[in-house]
């Protein structure tokens, strides 16, 4: 994708949240007077962008994968951009349009509940949990710094507990409905941080959560990397026999999505002899694992960079792989 920024007009600068201001070249086009205060201002999230002028209120947007809009058009036109780079954005654009539409019905559906026909025991939470609210703002604002929502999963608090159960969330392991068990995510300065209560060999976190329509389906190392992309866990670095069965009964292609750190090697080997896909997509040093990569990029910008780098190719992978370890000085 051609690099946007080559076509800011003179002078712009980056101001600290991100924006590049500009004097904004729409408003002769809009029954203004031209701009010399440095109205416009374009923002950028991996190749896609946004512009608004604070003068005029001219605004346009471009999203990788779907076809310039006009007023997207009208405003690389009037920076300067070239009608045949502009038609090379299109049509590049348009060549991801396959892997957008797949990533963006990944974010629009949620909440599919289907059967498995495997049984696990049902599990009690604790009597004295209770459904998280807005006025837990510890936790709200834990999850908030994870880039989650506490409405977006069924989380649970103790605040009335005693000892390091007043200040936790709890997470149930969900199947099928049911509560089959849960962790427990403690937020003091103590170790251990999680404390995975009730669990049932073989269990796949977050399968409830997978749509049946859905082609593919994300695995990861965590909890809450799988509740940001609505993808499942396996909830360490491994997978074992019994969960191994369980996603391959699940009919899709299971894309594994290892931590960028030395433990997420293992599982990436693991899930290449089992001949799943591997994703090992080339995020900043920075971005360990899933969850960053939605902080970071937002979620439907981590599902493109995880699709974009899917591969079954051993060949590949080893490549990837040995990026990542150079990349993250893993040696």
């Amino acid at each position: 994708m051609i690099d946007i920024l080559q076509y800011l007009p003179p002078r712009s600068r980056k101001g600290p949240s991100g924006w590049f201001s500009f004097n904004a070249p729409c408003c002769v086009h809009n029954g203004e007077t031209r701009d010399k205060r440095k109205r416009g201002g374009m923002i950028l999230n991996g190749d896609d962008w946004s512009y608004h002028c604070f003068n005029c209120g001219y605004k346009a947007r471009f999203v990788n994968g779907q076809q310039l809009s006009l007023k997207a058009r009208n405003i690389l036109k009037w920076m300067g951009v070239p009608m045949d780079v502009i038609q090379k954005i299109n049509l590049d654009s348009l060549k991801n349009k396959k892997i957008y539409d797949i990533a963006s019905d990944r974010t629009n559906a949620r909440n599919e509940i289907i059967q498995h026909n495997v049984f696990f025991e049902k599990q009690e939470l604790p009597p004295i949990s209770r459904s998280m609210m807005s006025c837990d703002k510890w936790a709200v604002d834990y999850l908030a710094s994870r880039g989650l929502d506490y409405q977006d999963y069924p989380y649970k608090v103790s605040p009335q507990d005693t000892g390091r159960n007043k200040q936790r969330i709890i997470i149930p392991y969900l199947y099928a409905g049911d509560v089959v068990g849960w962790t427990s995510r403690y937020l003091d300065d103590r170790m251990p941080k999680y404390i995975n209560e009730h669990t049932t060999p073989g269990y796949v976190f977050g399968l409830d959560k997978q749509n049946p329509e859905w082609d593919f389906m994300i695995v990861v190392e965590g909890i809450f990397c799988a509740i940001s992309i609505d993808g499942v866990a396996v909830l360490h670095n491994e997978i074992n026999d019994k969960q191994m069965a369980l996603l391959r009964r699940q009919g899709k292609e299971i894309i594994v999505v290892p931590d960028q750190d030395k433990p997420g090697l293992v599982l990436a080997k693991i899930a290449l002899d089992a001949g799943f896909s591997i994703s090992v997509p080339d995020w900043p040093i920075d971005v360990k694992d899933v969850n960053d990569a939605v902080k970071e990029f937002g979620k439907l910008g981590a599902l493109l960079s995880i699709i974009a780098a899917r591969t079954s190719s051993k060949v590949r992978a080893k490549v990837m792989l040995n990026n990542m370890v150079t990349r993250k000085k893993l040696n």
